[in-house]
Order: C-alpha cells, then sequence, then structure tokens
C-alpha cells in the first residue's frame, strides 16, 4: 500500500515540491523533491529532477540486477543523472540560474529498500515501535550538531536551519548518500519534505502513522498546517 499527498501549505504561492509512485511495476519506485530558486525556478528544477531520476532508473533497470552494489550504483547514477539535467537547464534559462533541489529515491526489490538521498527532505522508517531516520540532512544546522557546536533542540529554531551544504543541480557533479536497508512484512517508509518536518515532531509523525496509515497523510498535512505550514508539505507513506 502507499499514500501520498502534496499541499502547498500556508505562506507559499506555488508548489515547488514534486513526488512519483510507481506501486505496481517492477521495481516499486518512489521519489520525492523539494525544489528552490526565484521565480519557477524551485518548480521546475523538482519536477525536473524526479522525471529525470524515474526515466533513468526505469530505462536502466533490469532483472539481471541481482546484487545489492549494483542496484545502489544504479540509484547513485540516476540522481547523478538528474542532477546534470537540472544544471545544465539552470544554465540554458537566465531566470532559473541557481535553482536546486533535494531529492530522495526509494527504490524497493526483492525486499531491500535502496535509498538515494540529497539535501533535507527525509526518509523514515518505523519498524514494529521505532521510528528511525534513515537520511542525514545535507544542513548548515545538521554539520554544527555534529560539530558539537549546538544540540538538536537549538537547531530545530536555528536562523539558518534551511540553508543546505548539499543540493542537487546546482553544481555540474554531486555525490549522493546511498544505502540499503531491508524491507520487512509491517515496516512503513515515510518520505517527506522539511514543509513536514519543521512543523512536526519525530514523535507526532510515529503517532499519526501508528495511529490510522490510512489517513496519515491527510493527517500529517493538516497538522503541518495547523502549526503554521510555512512551506510546501509533501508526504509519501509506504506499507
Amino acid at each position: 500500500m502507499v499514500f501520498a499527498k502534496t499541499d502547498i501549505g500556508k505562506a507559499r504561492e506555488i508548489n515547488q515540491d514534486y513526488y512519483y509512485i510507481s506501486d505496481n511495476t517492477i521495481p516499486k519506485l518512489y521519489i520525492l523533491a523539494d525544489g528552490m530558486g526565484g521565480y519557477k525556478g524551485g518548480e521546475i528544477a523538482s519536477k525536473l529532477a524526479v522525471e529525470s531520476a524515474q526515466k533513468y532508473i526505469q530505462n536502466n533497470f533490469s532483472n539481471n540486477l541481482t546484487e545489492k552494489e549494483e542496484i545502489l550504483k544504479l540509484v547513485k547514477d540516476a540522481v547523478e543523472y538528474a542532477n546534470m539535467v537540472v544544471y545544465e537547464k539552470s544554465k540554458q534559462v537566465q531566470e532559473l540560474e541557481g535553482m536546486g533541489t533535494t531529492l530522495e529515491i526509494c527504490l524497493i526489490y526483492n525486499n531491500k529498500a535502496y535509498i538515494g538521498h540529497i539535501g533535507d527532505s527525509r526518509i523514515y522508517r518505523i519498524r514494529k515501535d521505532i521510528i528511525r531516520k534513515l537520511t542525514k540532512d545535507h544542513s548548515y544546522v545538521q554539520k554544527l550538531v555534529e560539530d558539537k557546536k549546538i544540540t538538536r533542540e537549538e537547531a530545530k529554531f536555528h536562523p539558518k536551519k534551511n540553508m543546505l551544504t548539499k543540493a542537487l543541480g546546482c553544481t555540474p557533479y554531486v555525490e549522493p548518500d546511498t544505502r540499503a536497508r531491508n524491507f520487512e512484512k509491517g515496516d512503513i517508509f515515510i518520505m517527506c519534505s522539511d514543509g513536514l518536518t519543521n512543523m512536526v515532531e519525530e514523535k507526532r509523525i510515529y503517532e499519526l502513522v501508528k495511529q490510522n496509515i490510512n489517513e496519515a497523510a491527510d493527517n500529517l498535512i493538516n497538522e503541518a498546517n495547523t502549526a503554521g505550514g510555512y512551506d510546501n508539505i509533501t508526504v509519501i507513506i509506504i506499507n
């Protein structure tokens, strides 16, 4: 089962988030992007990134790919290809200069989830009674936390918490994070943009998903909007 929803939020004029789900194909493929840039830049960057990564994977995936490292390389190559497409577009159109996007890929095949990640959108896994973040934010504030210059609590309210240290489409080459995790019966994966995580605590995300998975995407977006809805909000829930 998969549940997905995107919402413009309360403060933005356009929705710069974009997502794709392909739940009935092999492999199952889920992609989410949160764009950034001036007039329409972020909207174009996120759509281009998602569509480019999707096409790359679907054109290059084969049932002969059986090794974990082979599939992780496919995901990494898809991110790098999407980066090239977005970067080249930003150089062709003056108004789009400097546009970029986050990108989350979750490819599920043979009981494994293959993840590609860049930026500060996130992928969580709920297994039994534990929620765990499977991605690490590529952000200035995350680096401050790692360097023990600020606490996790201080990070939530830091004025530069939206500053990314890595994004897709801003430079000619990019190095995404990739990892493989087992996808076990009963597991729930949550992919989301920071419009959710900046507004709703991780513990609350867990509670709403566990309470009613069928309505969780709607409930999470409603909660983020009630808390202020300062950004676009996108949620994909995979079970």
